[in-house]
């Protein structure tokens, strides 16, 4: 009796271990898939993932369309209340890089934050000439990021807050910016969202530690303020062009595609082959309007360079790699879109006109 008794619990102890080695199985093959990641599964982050998991999500992060076929895309994308939009954006949050953000959280930099979930990635983090005796002194909320023309191209930033207006002149002094886009009002729905950094009157000067800033002159074209800034240290000078866009709302997209387009032209075209340091774009967060802003700029720059195709999705996913949740929400996701196809919608209209014809009179003598 005792034999057989110990014959059945072997057994079953051997059916228990076949049963654990195919589930493990079963959960390993799923990570090799194209729909569920191990790490989902076991309900970790998506850092660490081994070559696998690495090239299925690469793959998926790159999603570039045709011109072609651009307006069919933008439609199908449009159907059923903007569900193919909707299915991108989420796409966008589960894909998005994770990295450290460790050196924004050390005590003496936590103040230097606007907003405690937007906090910039260590490995692309602008750092300033740190100050002696001063911990921290070399941190600001400011990421660099890719562009078309250099990997460095344009730094992200968030608003000045009172206490780092002098940092915020320090960085752009160190990193040789030469043009501001502004794409915030200073209060918007009655909550601050950016200090003032620059003196209200023309050829009035404030100081920012060692840093003089003086605006010469200011106009006001179409939806945006121009300024001209001359900041001073020492006996050296260097100019400084501002653009403040003024018809953004927080959260949201400019009135119309042609607005954007335009602003972004405008700016683009002070980009100079003499300009040596990065364009520096902020809001108040310094990812959702700037985020919009950057990839318009870099996506109008390829499509003037003859590309024949464009990868939204994939570019905001480069982005999101050297800073947190750039293009913020899925209106601004939408919006680029919209721009893109009426860009291209004009592009194709102008090629498509005839010249105009050459007369010659050629009885006369020239």
């Amino acid at each position: 009796m005792v034999p057989v008794i110990g014959g059945a619990f072997g057994g079953l102890l051997a059916a228990l271990a076949v049963i654990t080695l195919v589930v493990l199985w079963r959960k390993q093959l799923l990570c090799f898939r194209g729909n569920t990641t191990k790490d989902e599964i076991d309900g970790r982050s998506n850092e660490g993932f081994d070559g696998a998991d690495v090239e299925m999500t690469d793959s998926r992060k790159k999603r570039p369309i045709k011109l072609s076929e651009f307006a069919a895309i933008l439609e199908e994308k449009s159907r059923n209340t903007h569900m193919g939009f909707s299915s991108d954006f989420k796409d966008l949050t589960l894909l998005s890089p994770k990295h450290d953000s460790n050196i924004s959280q050390i005590q003496e930099n936590r103040p230097k934050n606007r907003y405690t979930n937007i906090l910039p990635f260590d490995h692309s983090l602008v750092k300033l000439i740190g100050i002696e005796d001063e911990p921290g002194s070399d941190f600001i909320n400011a990421n660099y990021i890719p562009g078309f023309n250099s990997p460095r191209e344009y730094i992200a930033s968030q608003g000045p807050l009172p206490s780092t207006l002098a940092d915020f002149w320090r960085m752009v002094w160190e990193q040789n910016v030469s043009i501001i886009v502004m794409l915030t009002q200073l209060i918007e729905r009655g909550r601050k969202k950016c200090e003032l950094y620059w003196p209200e009157n023309t050829n009035e000067k404030r100081f920012f530690g060692d840093i003089i800033v003086e605006v010469k002159a200011v106009s006001f074209p179409q939806d945006y303020a121009l300024r001209e800034i001359e900041i001073h240290l020492g006996d050296v000078s260097r100019k400084v062009r501002h653009y403040n866009y003024l018809a953004w709302p927080d959260m949201g997209t400019p009135k119309t595609t042609s607005n954007m387009i335009n602003f972004v032209d405008t700016v683009r075209q002070e980009v100079k082959p003499s300009t040596k340091g990065p364009m520096l774009v902020h809001c108040s967060a310094g990812v959702g309007r700037t985020g919009t802003f950057i990839i318009m700029d870099v996506l109008l720059q390829e499509l003037r360079s003859d590309r024949k195709e464009v990868d939204i999705f994939g570019k905001i996913i480069n982005m999101r790699n050297n800073r947190v949740n750039m293009v913020q929400t899925e209106d601004q996701y939408t919006f680029i879109f919209k721009c893109i196809k009426d860009f291209i919608d004009v592009t194709d209209d102008e090629e498509e006109e005839p010249s105009e014809p050459v007369y010659e009179n050629y009885g006369a003598n020239v």
